[in-house]
């Protein structure tokens, strides 16, 4: 973990401009709650058809957009030379890991269960130390338990209280290289989910109780509240609605209140956006988006295109969610590795 983020402790509350996304993202999650709560009582349970639906509009409407948007601010006031190797190491990457889905499928499964769980918990950790600050968390080891526990709720809470659907896509997912590899998923599932939920249990328990012990106060009440939404959240919502609605209302929306609160990254080469008119900032800020849009979707299309049986053997919608679960996964591994621990100055989830 960066030194720098170690030391990063933000002793102050978030300004109101800072704070209204993180509100609508905590309002956000209870509000799926609440609305999946009120359906159970009335005997009403969303399709496979309808939860694929959302889960469809929130990773690729909502969500994707953001993705270009943080890797544009990432390589925005960088040098050419950072920039090729940035892009060659996010692409050296993607090919490693659709290769691994070739050759083990059921292991590319859980790397990308991994994936989930650390874009979900070091995004969670940046935006601590950005604006309600991390007073509680006072050494490197409780940072490493928020990020435990941050991201694994995203798929280990799932993984035990809706085992049925998250084990039927998981066998999809590793059906789109190898049918076969079904069966190993299916053979340890149920190992699989006790030591999920047990060890995001202790995680968390150890989490919550080391942040009171070293630090308490007003930033240890704002982790263990959100610590609890997110464990709730991620036990009552259908799997697949939840995690298609986490991103894009949760981790996206509070990675915009980060962005909000810190300075400006500090430029160490030309700017992408620099232009002497406000035009020619929004011209030169949509040719950039379109760009990162169409080699997105390029590379997206390519993972269509290798892969064996793209949506795994399951209906339409369902195997759309099948197929971008895998196809995200592939172009995250990079997000994580080369925009955050490859890059400990400025990366992805910069806070000066």
């Amino acid at each position: 973990m960066n030194v720098h983020r170690l030391r990063a402790a933000v002793r102050r509350p978030a300004r109101e401009y800072e704070a209204w996304p993180l509100t609508v993202s905590r309002v956000g999650l209870a509000a799926v709650i609440a609305a999946t709560l009120a359906l159970a009582a009335l005997g009403v349970r969303p399709t496979i058809r309808q939860q694929a639906a959302v889960y469809v509009f929130g990773m690729v409407a909502l969500n994707l957009p953001h993705g270009g948007y943080e890797h544009l601010t990432n390589l925005r006031r960088r040098t050419s030379d950072f920039r090729w190797r940035y892009v060659a190491g996010y692409l050296l990457l993607v090919g490693a890991f659709l290769g691994l889905f070739f050759v083990a499928p059921a292991a590319g499964l859980a790397l990308a269960v991994t994936v989930a769980c650390l874009k979900g918990g070091h995004g969670g950790l940046a935006v601590l130390d950005a604006t309600y600050g991390t007073d509680h968390l006072r050494t490197r080891t409780q940072r490493a338990l928020a990020v435990a526990v941050r991201g694994g709720v995203v798929m280990l809470v799932p993984m035990y209280s809706h085992t049925d659907t998250f084990l039927a896509y998981s066998g999809f997912m590793v059906s789109m290289f190898d049918p076969a590899a079904a069966e190993v998923v299916a053979r340890h599932a149920g190992t699989t989910r006790l030591l999920a939920i047990g060890g995001w249990g202790a995680l968390a328990f150890a989490h919550v109780t080391l942040g009171y012990v070293r630090g308490g106060g007003r930033s240890w009440l704002l982790d263990a509240g959100e610590t609890a939404l997110l464990g709730v959240y991620f036990s009552v919502v259908p799997v697949v609605v939840a995690v298609g609605l986490y991103f894009p209302v949760w981790y996206s929306g509070r990675q915009v209140a980060r962005h909000r609160a810190v300075s400006e990254r500090p430029a160490a080469g030309d700017d992408l956006l620099a232009a002497d008119t406000a035009g020619g900032v929004a011209l030169r800020a949509w040719g950039m988006l379109v760009a990162g849009a169409v080699a997105t979707a390029a590379v997206v299309g390519i993972i269509w295109l290798a892969a064996p049986n793209p949506m795994g053997g399951a209906p339409l919608l369902p195997g759309l969610v099948v197929f971008w679960s895998v196809a995200i996964s592939i172009v995250a591994l990079p997000h994580v590795v080369v925009g955050s621990w490859v890059d400990t100055d400025q990366g992805i989830w910069y806070v000066p």
